[in-house]
């Protein structure tokens, strides 16, 4: 049985009945000093307890057993097993996961990076899409999984999008735009420049703003999901409410979290 989420946090706006979800923020923890308190990064420089502790509430607050992926920026989905929500368990590195079983989470961590939670039929998923997995096919790969768990077609799923630094602070090189298939320049067109836009930085190098969550809006309706919502958050900008690497590089993780009720 869950208990009450925090009222920092932030749930999905879709029509899902069949799951919970939840985004967190750095509401509600016990982590202190940059960590404070919601971190639930184990990566990090934070108190292994403090971290332990953080996890344990995200998962009592959605009623499951939550697995922590050890993240890499690639393209690879999990389907979970049961024995990975043991805390010695030892989960195969991947940015992506999927759940068939009730009470079984999935638990993608970000501090900058977009999590995109994934509600069909008869499954759950989560993505860690940062510009890398995003460009390698994260999101489509994890489209593919669930439809083949579910017996369902792409339409039949739902993505909400949740917190990730916004396209105002992005700041990206000619090397994102390429992995995007874009040919970097100060005129990209009305449709690229919606994605990527030309602002040179403090030194006069070219420099682009990317919109992370446009791309990974865009991947998911070319892969057939149109049922799309959330992606109105920016780390970076708000310090108060989220961690953000890229604000602060000593900072705590965020955990997007669902599961099959």
């Amino acid at each position: 049985m869950s208990v009450a989420i925090h009222p920092d946090w932030i749930r999905p706006d879709w029509e899902a009945p069949q799951v919970r979800a939840l985004m967190s923020t750095r509401a509600g923890g016990v982590s202190t000093g940059p960590y404070a308190s919601l971190n639930v990064g184990s990566a990090v420089q934070d108190e292994p307890a403090a971290v332990e502790e953080n996890r344990r509430r995200v998962a009592e607050a959605l009623g499951a057993q939550l697995v922590f992926l050890p993240q890499v920026h690639g393209s690879k989905v999990l389907t979970l097993k049961p024995e990975w929500a043991r805390p010695e368990a030892r989960v195969p590195k991947a940015d992506a996961c999927i759940s068939t079983i009730p009470g079984l989470g999935c638990a993608i961590q970000v501090a900058d990076c977009l999590p995109v939670l994934f509600a069909a039929p008869k499954a759950v998923g989560g993505a860690h899409a940062g510009w890398r997995g995003l460009a390698g096919g994260v999101l489509e790969n994890t489209v593919q999984a669930l439809c083949e768990a579910s017996g369902c077609e792409p339409g039949e799923i739902q993505a909400w999008l949740g917190a990730c630094i916004g396209p105002e602070a992005f700041e990206v090189g000619a090397d994102v735009l390429e992995a995007f298939g874009v040919e970097p320049g100060a005129d990209l067109g009305a449709a690229q420049g919606q994605l990527f836009r030309y602002q040179p930085n403090a030194a006069g190098e070219p420099r682009w703003r990317a919109n992370l969550a446009a791309l990974a809006a865009l991947r998911l309706r070319a892969a057939g999901v149109t049922r799309q919502g959330g992606g109105r958050w920016c780390t970076f900008s708000d310090p108060s409410r989220f961690f953000s690497y890229r604000r602060e590089r000593l900072s705590g993780r965020m955990v997007a979290a669902i599961t099959l009720a």
